[in-house]
């Protein structure tokens, strides 16, 4: 590696904006840009993003950081992803043929109750890692494949495969690659393919009876690889030079290696449109008999690295995690703003919280897109309860922030019990990260209310240096994850204040109100 070549550009393409963060060889953000994505609601529960839209914004950002600068000194790129947001496009044109549909979306709703119904659901679970439910790429993929013009009605046998030749199915990651490399490259990495409901996590591959189930073609599938991996070279008319993609994880794998998290037991949560807590369960496909899911940490197969553009070294195994979603955290702050005017900017939702009187029994369940784990109900519906006369907005506004650190807790009690029966010691610190992590009185409430430390590091831009890292060790950068642990650097630590019974008394109040809105 040169020493000229100091800088890693990450591509952080999440629900609500795309951004681009360029690192220098220390791992230190030195410049970002980032452009709002506008959002689509076709039908109830419908959410959509504009592909076109997306790439256009990953490209001026891209250029935005890197301008007055030589693109030749940038290593490497990192990709990081909103992951399950799925589309297809013409490989000819290289349009999109419909808009992303969104991870958030539910429209899959019916036809994973009708396989459910079938009993299908615990196959599914034992190869994929993952429940039943449209938050995952396969129903979404399926829709798109049975409804848009041109493509409905095609056969999908074998023998007819060609029939798709021209159409690529990709997840965001997928969909920047081919655009970075002018379609030379049709990847994604191990995983964003281990959140479709298509890829088996034990053979590591598409898996054939799943592909026949939802009626996929093999042929519009993007190759898997590793995320620590060759992904080609963006075409250098695009940033003025040829840049290897050598990182890309979906966006909680990446914060989870932002946040260090390579030993088994190590746990993170981050707090962005969702809330996702990923814990690090080691080499062994793990099981969640709590509703939770397992899923492919950003790692390798343990063979040795055979492009010449990666250091020639061998690179560690592969790794899982059982992880917990939240559908709805930072949103609820952005609804609060966009939707009821209650704020004029998000991060005022500290101040507020901090004013806010006392209220006994007020919850707000954000169940806007139906609730994720450990209940998964895609049917439940958002509410308030237990408001008084002497509700008003403060009140509001702490109750939200409230309402995700109750979810929180409830992802972890469901850990809690998968960790001990893995063998895994018992959680005892939180890493946060993410735009909330930002909000102190937040941090201090997801202490108290979920009982365990909670510790914000300097960086909480964990998704984009996630990425940033895995390019970095794919251009030798960095030499292994203990240069990256090395540089992991808490900012403050929050201990929990509440006594338990209050604690517990609070929790049980939260379980009450979310059977209501089931």
């Amino acid at each position: 590696m040169n020493r000229h070549k100091s800088f890693l550009l990450a591509l952080d393409q999440g629900t609500t904006s795309t951004r681009a963060i360029l690192f220098d060889a220390q791992a230190r953000p030195v410049r970002s840009h980032g452009i709002p994505l506008r959002q689509i609601y076709p039908a109830n529960g419908w959410v959509e993003h504009d592909a076109r839209e997306i790439w256009q914004a990953a490209l001026a950002c891209a250029r935005a950081v890197l301008k007055g600068l030589q693109a030749g000194d940038v290593a490497a790129i990192g990709i990081t992803n909103q992951r399950e947001t799925s589309l297809i496009w013409d490989k000819k044109t290289g349009a999109p043929l419909h808009n992303a549909i969104v991870w958030q979306d539910r429209r899959g709703a019916p036809r994973c109750a009708a396989l459910k119904k079938r009993g299908l659901e615990t196959g599914i679970t034992r190869k994929t890692g993952l429940l039943l439910d449209p938050y995952f790429s396969a129903t979404k993929l399926e829709w798109l494949l049975k409804n848009v013009k041109g493509l409905k009605g095609r056969s999908v046998g074998a023998s007819r495969s060609d029939q798709y030749k021209d159409v690529a199915f990709g997840t965001i990651d997928s969909w920047l690659i081919w655009n970075l490399t002018r379609g030379k490259v049709h990847a994604t990495d191990v995983t964003n393919a281990s959140r479709t409901m298509l890829w088996n996590l034990k053979t590591r591959a598409w898996d054939a009876s799943l592909l026949k189930l939802f009626g996929v073609p093999r042929a519009i599938l993007p190759d898997v690889r590793e995320s620590r991996g060759d992904f080609g070279t963006s075409d250098p008319m695009l940033l003025g030079a040829a840049i290897p993609i050598l990182g890309v994880a979906g966006d909680q794998q990446a914060a989870s290696f932002g946040q260090a998290c390579f030993a088994a037991g190590d746990v993170k949560s981050t707090y962005g449109t969702g809330c996702f807590v990923l814990v690090n369960t080691g080499e062994k496909v793990p099981r969640s008999r709590n509703r939770l899911l397992a899923t492919a940490l950003a790692g390798s197969s343990g063979e040795r690295v055979r492009s010449k553009r990666l250091a020639a070294r061998p690179v560690r195994k592969a790794q899982y995690a059982i992880e917990g979603s939240i559908f709805i955290a930072g949103a609820v702050v952005q609804w609060l703003r966009d939707e009821l005017g209650i704020l004029a900017h998000a991060p005022d939702s500290e101040a507020m919280a901090r004013r806010a009187k006392a209220a006994p029994g007020l919850y707000f369940v954000p169940a806007f897109t139906g609730l994720g784990a450990p209940y998964w109900n895609p049917g439940a519906r958002g509410a308030i309860l237990g408001l008084t006369r002497d509700i008003g907005r403060a009140e509001i506004v702490r109750a939200a922030l409230d309402a995700v650190c109750y979810q929180t807790r409830d992802l972890l009690e469901a850990m809690r019990r998968d960790m001990a029966a893995a063998g895994l010691s018992r959680l005892r610190a939180l890493k946060v990260d993410g735009g909330m992590v930002a909000n102190d009185w937040f941090c201090q409430r997801l202490a108290d209310l979920t009982g365990l430390t909670v510790d914000r590091p300097v960086v909480t831009e964990t998704t984009a240096l996630g990425a940033a890292y895995l390019a970095g060790l794919g251009a030798g950068l960095f030499q292994s994850e203990h240069d990256i642990t090395a540089r992991w650097a808490l900012d403050r630590r929050f201990h929990p204040a509440m006594k338990k019974r209050e604690r517990d008394l609070l929790y049980r109040g939260w379980l009450r109100a979310v059977t209501q809105v089931q």
